[in-house]
């Protein structure tokens, strides 16, 4: 019998007998969809047992199996958009300005200062107002640099082209910090011919703006890479005339003087003035030679001597971060948020990082050390980009455990094509495994403006003439710490004799 549902008359049973054991067999039909209790009674004189049987249907409600269906499909969707932000968060390259300030060293133990913690100077503020932008000259993730004409900035009533570096609307607070982190950092670093300088910036009433000199040309890497065939031609010319190469680096420059000023109409650039004795020839022309080579060269040594000397290292010394003026001059920069690193070969996954490690010094790529000698290492593989007229180091080598082992048992790159038996020596120098042996790069700014012709007039470039009213303003507050350090300077330079004199063998100096 089936109790708390219903009666069933059992038909069909049978009985078997054996040894007093008696079995009974019962056919009972049921619906799959039917939820059925049964229970099973035997008695006889000694008494009554009984036992429970439940029997569940296979049907599922109506009414849970959509709620199921939308519950997983939901909980599906959010774990998605999860991994989806997860990965966007590991995936996104860290936007602080490579360049560090050291505060103190202890070996290879380097203390840097925290740029937020420098302070920045109300001086520099330019009214947002007295600002024009214009086209778009680089951009990356968050951030870009656009050309602008600024009015007022170093007379009244005078334009003056400029970079302004800015935000895009979507930045973060992190990108925030480090636009803000790299102004103090340069204002902190003060003034030279071969950096690009802080001029003003706009940090109230609106976006950040940060203000700078602007560089006509470019970067050196890609205007290497414009003028390669300009640079073949002349090489070929040279040859027809049966000069020999090295004779290319002692002839006349090919590219005007670097100092001038060009003024029309009520536009004005950021340009030095003529030195005595110089006149301005008049519009560049488009061929380089090995001198202008060696010029870059010379000029972005001189400007990385300089942030050594403000304790200050780079961390991406390479030619797509050296910019180049109307005239040629080469100036270092960072170009941090302007640029889409996560698009650019030239730098490598590490980890959740994106390194340049083709450029980088042992130690920083196995050690993650960072010292002004990484700096001279990441200068050699500059070297070979300027004399290869840009082509990219280590061509046709994929970064691997192999490539590791290539960098950890001290092999280099060849000599490249344009470059002299003595710069390629010099970049040997620079890609010392050992990093105490490598120049430093007061000492490489000297051994290449021996091998230059005429190294007063070309290579010494005076102070801008054109001064602005903030770079006076925050010099004056700048004038007690430049004084000591230019005692230190000095007495490096007495070091810097002695260890010039160890060199003097290494090359054969005209």
């Amino acid at each position: 019998r089936c109790e708390n549902t219903s009666t069933h008359q059992v038909s069909h049973t049978s009985m078997t007998s054996q040894e007093g054991v008696e079995e009974v067999k019962m056919h009972l039909p049921l619906s799959a969809d039917e939820d059925v209790i049964f229970v099973c009674v035997a008695y006889n004189l000694v008494g009554e047992i009984r036992e429970v049987f439940v029997h569940r249907s296979a049907r599922v409600s109506t009414v849970f199996t959509p709620a199921l269906i939308g519950a997983l499909s939901a909980a599906a969707i959010l774990f998605l958009l999860l991994l989806v932000v997860f990965y966007r968060c590991r995936q996104k390259p860290k936007f602080e300005i490579r360049w560090k300030i050291i505060e103190s060293t202890d070996g290879n133990n380097y203390t840097f200062v925290d740029p937020t913690q420098l302070l920045y100077n109300q001086k520099w503020e330019f009214p947002r107002d007295k600002l024009r932008l214009g086209a778009v000259l680089g951009s990356g993730a968050f951030g870009k640099v656009v050309e602008a004409t600024a009015y007022g900035l170093g007379t009244e009533d005078k334009a003056t082209r400029v970079a302004v570096k800015m935000l895009k609307p979507r930045a973060h607070s992190e990108e925030r910090d480090a636009l803000m982190s790299e102004m103090k950092i340069l204002s902190h670093l003060g003034y030279h011919d071969n950096i690009v300088n802080l001029l003003g910036a706009c940090t109230q009433g609106g976006p950040m703006l940060m203000i700078t000199e602007y560089c006509s040309h470019g970067d050196l890497l890609n205007f290497l890479r414009a003028h390669a065939q300009d640079f073949m031609v002349s090489m070929m010319s040279v040859e027809e005339d049966d000069a020999c190469y090295k004779n290319i680096a002692v002839q006349p420059p090919r590219l005007r003087s670097d100092s001038g000023i060009s003024c029309w109409s009520d536009y004005q650039e950021v340009k030095p003035a003529l030195s005595p004795g110089h006149t301005d020839p008049g519009q560049l022309i488009d061929t380089l030679s090995v001198f202008d080579l060696m010029r870059f060269s010379y000029q972005v040594a001189e400007g990385l001597d300089f942030l050594s000397s403000r304790n200050c290292i780079h961390r991406d010394v390479a030619a797509r971060n050296v910019l180049l003026t109307d005239r040629h001059v080469a100036k270092i920069c960072d170009f941090g948020l302007a640029r889409d690193i996560r698009n650019d070969d030239s730098y490598i996954v590490q980890g959740n990082a994106l390194l340049p490690v083709k450029w980088m010094a042992p130690e920083s790529i196995f050690e993650c050390v960072y010292t002004v000698q990484s700096d001279v290492w990441s200068y050699g593989v500059l070297l070979w980009e300027i004399f290869s007229l840009g082509k990219s180091p280590y061509p046709n080598v994929v970064v691997d455990t192999n490539f590791y082992k290539m960098i950890k048992d001290g092999r280099h790159m060849e000599q490249p094509e344009f470059a002299p038996d003595e710069m390629y020596h010099l970049m040997t120098l620079c890609w010392s495994l050992e990093p105490t042996n490598r120049p430093t790069f007061k000492m490489i700014g000297q051994l290449i403006s021996r091998l230059l012709p005429s190294t007063n007039d070309m290579l010494q470039h005076p102070n801008d003439q054109v001064m602005y009213k903030n770079i006076d303003e925050c010099r004056e507050d700048e004038e007690v710490r430049g004084a000591s350090l230019k005692r230190r300077e000095e007495e490096r330079d007495h070091r810097d004799d002695a260890e010039e004199m160890k060199l003097k063998n290494i090359y054969q100096l005209s």
